[in-house]
């Protein structure tokens, strides 16, 4: 069934316009009495079509139910600013695997530095890829591309979570030890291609992080977190 993703509906009828509208009536051919599902917040809303203009598609609310696909555990991705379009990778997959947020972060590793206003326009593509991989995946939430942040700044960032984990590459617990039983919150911080000091190291665990070690194999920086949410994702019962 097709899915779309609105603001919360304020009444029992749903009105879709602009690009999604010309999608439902003209690209999906579809029709008055046939259904469809908008998302927010988690939550499914099961509609079915009661009129089809050219500039608009007016849906009445037949039901709302918790979105099934959306996971158990709110996972928050910091990662390390990558070169190139990895990052645009990272987002469509983990997105796909469940995450529900990605902070990138600028580590003193990091060879890609994009200022501030370069990132903005970046943030606003990185932002459509997360929900064209939400829509295909059929998510209930598009996960939230978060502005470019410091190391300091994504490890206080971090300190919402309950669980905070850091990949290190020299060392650390087995992901399969960790206690993930009961926790609603997980944030994990990855690095860039050149992994991280032992000084961010250091600070990592000084704020709380538990450091984390994927075995003796060294991943590319966009398997890595791809590697990381699935195998949390499975942990947690939500694969």
């Amino acid at each position: 069934m097709p899915r779309f993703f609105i603001p919360a509906p304020a009444s029992d009828f749903i009105s879709v316009t602009g690009s999604d509208a010309h999608h439902i009536g003209y690209s999906l051919r579809m029709k008055p009495g046939e259904e469809l599902t908008f998302c927010h917040g988690g939550t499914d809303y099961c509609c079915v079509i009661e009129n089809i203009s050219e500039s608009e598609v007016l849906c009445r609310v037949v039901d709302a139910v918790p979105s099934k696909s959306e996971p158990s555990v709110e996972l928050t991705l910091y990662q390390a600013y990558p070169k190139q379009d990895k990052l645009e990778l990272i987002i469509q997959k983990t997105t796909e695997l469940g995450v529900t947020r990605i902070v990138p972060f600028i580590s003193s590793r990091c060879i890609a530095r994009p200022d501030e206003k370069s990132y903005r326009k970046k943030q606003e593509r990185m932002q459509k890829i997360a929900e064209e991989a939400a829509k295909q995946s059929g998510r209930g939430i598009i996960p939230e591309i978060a502005p470019l942040m410091t190391m300091k700044q994504a490890l206080e960032d971090m300190k919402k979570s309950e669980l905070k984990l850091f990949c290190y590459e020299n060392g650390g617990e087995k992901l399969s030890s960790i206690p993930f039983g009961g926790v609603k919150s997980v944030a994990v911080m990855i690095g860039s291609e050149g992994g991280f000091e032992r000084a961010e190291a250091e600070a990592a665990e000084n704020s709380g992080a538990t450091q984390i070690w994927l075995g003796e194999r060294i991943l590319r920086c966009e398997t890595c977190p791809i590697a990381v949410t699935a195998i949390i994702m499975n942990i947690t019962g939500n694969m």
